[in-house]
């Protein structure tokens, strides 16, 4: 080293360098602009920081020339005394943990302030590599718990987007918060980023903004789950306009505190379980029939024959009388001939109840719809009530043959086309229309659609239960859709029916092809 002593650094300056060092965030790209300060402050040739790597040392920033070896570092600290020696090397620890060293070169000897200088300088650096190393780290577990948390949002998104459900949710000001993918894929589709953000009266707008408000204002007052069911009519399901039966739950939902913040608006479309349930209800239905006529149907048949066996002999009777030459009142040959049709009536009745509990085995072959309406069509031509409707058939001829019982095919045609005729009255067209159907067990459909006055929804339900009718009274015994449904439901298949007032009704009939 030169004879000379360098000048200690100002105070001034020190705390700037103490200051610099407070405000960096520990990494030694920070540092670099500091080990300059400190070469110019010390008149040094070189001011360097070099970090432990386990084994060995690596220069980690430099200022000045390059002028120091590793192997010069490493006597420095192999040796206990620090005078006389031409570099500076202080150890830059955390702890008991090794971070590294400083090292600096001055040009001359340093008083003994300077040399404190640089042992302060050596902790002030130990401290803010220290303090970089827990931002790294802090900045790396916040990475980790940032990217956990996208995950997991992703994953949310995901498997609301995955439901099988229409799902919403609107804060307290009626805005779109949430708005799944079924939302904007389904019949009434909105795209999302038309539905946030947004008050969700401007996207419902097809049902009455005050009843929609009342509903969520009902949920954020009592804090109860809401669950109804509404009707819709689906004009963009395959275009068929059917009304479909969708299950509203509306669930409150709270960020924090006990206030309501949220409501979770969940729909989903519940057609095809309603359809199973009734039609479920319905074969209860029959076999509650069926039980009731296999116990009671037996005890009415023996009077009923006590009754036409007396009848018959009361008809015997007179006439030995009029043989005799006695005057038998005229009334009394009619009012036995009503006895007798009102008891053979009876026995209709009977006999048909008892076919619920006792079906009869028939046999299944290959049937041509198609012929099934020709033959239906030739056995009414001459019916009283076709005198006036007028009959209109569209047959598709790609038809499949289907498996079933034609004469009892005939019978369910049949009683379609009665009561198709008995709604119209004497004026309309009533037709016949076969297609192939598109759901597998369902493969050929017959329908039946009249310019009737249609059937309400209260009466929807109850067309298909024993002895339910709307016609007149003497006009029916509402058995015959009810053995339309039974039959239909023996081949395998199912009957439906679409109607509203005023719109007239179609009834159909799907069946499971002769090949399946």
């Amino acid at each position: 080293m030169n004879a000379h002593q360098l000048a200690a650094p100002p105070l001034a300056a020190i705390a700037d360098i103490a200051a610099r060092l407070a405000s960096a965030d520990g990494t030694v790209a920070n540092l670099q602009g500091i080990l300059s300060t400190v070469q110019a402050l010390l008149g040094a040739e070189e001011c360097a920081i070099w970090l432990d790597e386990g084994d060995s040392l690596s220069l980690a920033s430099r200022a000045g020339v390059e002028s120091i070896s590793m192997e010069e570092i490493q006597q420095a600290l192999d040796r206990s005394e620090r005078e006389g020696e031409r570099i500076i090397v202080r150890r830059l620890v955390s702890g008991n943990r090794s971070m590294g060293v400083l090292v600096v070169a001055p040009t001359a000897a340093l008083p003994s302030e300077g040399d404190a200088f640089v042992d302060t300088l050596a902790a002030l650096v130990s401290a803010s590599l220290a303090q970089g190393e827990q931002v790294q780290q802090l900045r790396a577990e916040l990475g980790a718990r940032d990217a956990q948390i996208a995950s997991q949002r992703k994953l949310t998104e995901h498997i609301i987007d995955a439901l099988p459900l229409g799902l919403y949710v609107i804060d307290r000001d009626y805005r779109v918060q949430v708005w799944n993918r079924n939302r904007e894929t389904g019949w009434q589709g909105i795209s999302r980023d038309k539905a946030l953000g947004r008050t969700i009266f401007e996207i419902l707008h097809r049902r009455p903004a005050e009843g929609l408000k009342k509903e969520f204002d009902d949920v954020f007052r009592s804090g109860r789950i809401q669950q109804f069911n509404i009707e819709a009519r689906a004009n963009a399901d395959g275009g068929s306009g059917r009304t479909r039966t969708f299950r509203i739950t509306k669930v409150p939902m709270r960020l924090a505190g006990s206030e309501i913040s949220h409501v979770i608006s969940i729909g989903e479309d519940v057609t095809d379980w309603t359809t199973a349930q009734n039609r479920f209800s319905q074969a209860e239905k029959l076999a509650a029939i069926g039980q009731l006529a296999a116990g009671v149907m037996h005890e009415i048949n023996n009077p009923l024959a006590t009754i036409a066996a007396c009848a018959e002999s009361l008809g015997l009777r007179m006439d030995d009388l009029r043989a005799a030459g006695v005057d038998v009142p005229r009334q009394a040959g009619e009012y036995l001939a009503l006895i007798d049709g009102e008891v053979q009536r009876c026995k209709g009745i009977a006999d048909r109840l008892l076919s619920f509990a006792r079906p009869q085995a028939v046999r299944r072959e290959p049937v041509d719809i198609n012929g099934v309406v020709d033959q239906t069509l030739f056995l009414l031509k001459h019916h009283a009530r076709f005198k006036a409707v007028q009959l209109s058939t569209i047959l598709d001829a790609t038809l499949p043959t289907a498996r079933g019982n034609s004469e009892q095919l005939i019978q369910v045609l049949m009683a379609l086309l009665i009561n198709a005729a008995d709604a119209m009255g004497e004026l309309g067209t009533i037709t016949i229309r076969t297609r192939p159907g598109v759901a597998a067990g369902e493969k050929v459909v017959m329908e039946v659609i009249d310019e009737g006055p249609g059937i309400s929804r209260a009466d929807l339900p109850k067309i298909f239960e024993p002895f339910y009718t709307t016609k007149p009274a003497g006009r029916g015994t509402g058995l015959g859709l009810s053995i339309c449904y039974g039959i239909v439901t023996e081949h395998g298949g199912r009957i439906e029916v679409d109607s509203a007032v005023g719109a007239g009704s179609t009834f159909r009939v799907l069946l499971p092809e002769a090949a399946a």
